[in-house]
């Protein structure tokens, strides 16, 4: 047990960060588990499991539970089980015709960075 105050505060904190955490990786791991039960057995809402799925890792990721590359691993696998099990419509995994594409909207055009501020060279300090 640590002895001084700040030790036994940071030890008060890492208890309750890790009870979050679990909390977090548990729920990953459920909504996971859930989307292969359904995969395996072909159901109707497997699609929409999926997507809950993807959305919990990526909760995740955002409060610093997982690494994103992990994440990043986890999704594409789960995405390569969905797109196996045949439950996905082929029709909607075409992508939109090119012409229906290039089209942006205003929403969705992003802004054009201001130009950079030219970058200055270091000074040298005079030696005496």
């Amino acid at each position: 047990m640590a002895n001084i105050a700040s030790s036994k505060k940071d030890a008060r904190r890492s208890a309750v960060r890790a009870a979050r955490n679990r909390s977090i990786k548990s729920s990953v791991k459920t909504k996971v588990g859930r989307f292969r039960r359904a995969a395996a057995e072909s159901a109707e809402d497997t699609e929409q499991l999926a997507l809950t799925a993807v959305s919990a890792l990526d909760r995740a990721v955002s409060k610093g539970v997982l690494h994103g590359k992990n994440a990043a691993r986890r999704k594409s696998r789960l995405m390569k089980r969905l797109n196996a099990s045949g439950v996905v419509e082929k029709a909607a995994a075409k992508p939109a015709p090119k012409a229906a594409r290039s089209q942006k909207t205003p929403k969705t055009q992003k802004a054009e960075k201001p130009a950079a501020a030219p970058k200055r060279r270091p000074t040298r300090k005079a030696s005496s």
